[in-house]
């Protein structure tokens, strides 16, 4: 049963991505955390190695066939991405629970509210 809602997390997370644009941050920390009660570290580091397999490649090819993906910024992205999230992960282990927890709400609270008033 745990399983069949583990993949019920990932089909939503999905949906979200391909609808728009989102779905690990937003959907699989916030769902590990408080159904499953992972810690903050483990729901990221979990939600990160969903990521390795081309979990996106089936959602940007239905936008790529109407024209809706640049593909060298994609490609500038992707590189700043790996670098990047290496980096995020090596301070993100060195935080304190709580305060890693913290910065993801303040980050979801503030990407909301400046979506919201934009």
């Amino acid at each position: 049963m745990v399983n069949l809602l583990y993949i019920l997390i990932g089909i939503s997370a999905g949906m979200a991505s391909g609808l728009i644009g989102i779905g690990g941050g937003i959907i699989v920390v916030p769902c590990l955390i408080y159904l499953f009660g992972f810690s903050q570290h483990t729901a990221q580091g979990t939600t990160l190695a969903m990521m390795i397999p081309p979990i996106g490649l089936l959602a940007a090819w239905v936008y790529y066939k109407q024209g809706h993906v640049n593909l060298p910024v994609a490609g500038l992205i992707c590189l700043g991405f790996v670098l990047g999230g290496y980096l995020g992960a090596k301070f993100a282990i060195g935080l304190p629970e709580i305060i890693l927890r913290k910065i993801f709400g303040v980050c979801l609270l503030l990407i909301a509210g400046y979506m919201i008033i934009k």
